[in-house]
């Protein structure tokens, strides 16, 4: 057992801020930063995303603007494939698809570029946290849409009273996540 396995969920789980009421009163935010600013503790995450995905024909890993793309390079640099970034509407330079997904206070898109993933690719889902599952339903929509095939989405926190993860799974898509935190 390697020095990044030393760390549990729980170790890790601490290493998480919560802010209370932000963005809005009654949210508890979960701060990721600060697990990757500990160096132990970001390597032991990134171990233990890829992992159940060691086992499965995987060409690229998409990352999800922004901390999706921080996971997403290292989990696609362990398991020695492709980066697909899937960035908000108007950043990408080239031809793009897009994919609009609702908010609580609006309509927002995302993008990637039309030639990103080849038809028939095995495309793993990489972000930080799984909420509602908007966001992680446009990805793997606009994955689909390039004629990718989704292996499954990686978070490191799961949100499951806003049932997020279930609404990824009714779309046939497995999903694994390191750990839960109760409410919002």
């Amino acid at each position: 057992m390697g020095e990044e396995e030393e760390l549990s969920v729980a170790d890790l789980k601490s290493l998480i801020r919560t802010i209370p009421d932000y963005p809005k009163p009654g949210i508890m935010f979960r701060d990721v930063t600060t697990l990757f600013g500990d160096a132990q503790g970001f390597k032991a995450t990134i171990v233990r995303m890829a992992e159940p995905w060691r086992g499965e024909p995987v060409d690229a890993v998409a990352g999800i603007e922004a901390r999706g793309f921080i996971l997403g390079g290292a989990v696609a640099d362990r398991l020695g494939t492709a980066f697909v970034p899937i960035r908000k509407k108007g950043k990408l330079p080239w031809k793009t698809i897009g994919q609009e997904y609702t908010l609580e206070y609006g309509i927002d898109a995302m993008e990637i570029h039309a030639d990103a993933i080849r038809a028939g690719a095995r495309i793993l889902i990489v972000d930080d946290l799984i909420a509602t599952g908007g966001t992680a339903e446009a990805a793997a929509k606009l994955v689909r849409r390039s004629n990718g095939h989704i292996v499954g989405a990686t978070f490191i926190i799961d949100l499951p009273d806003l049932g997020g993860r279930k609404r990824l799974e009714g779309m046939g898509i497995r999903c694994e996540t390191l750990m839960a935190f109760e409410g919002h």
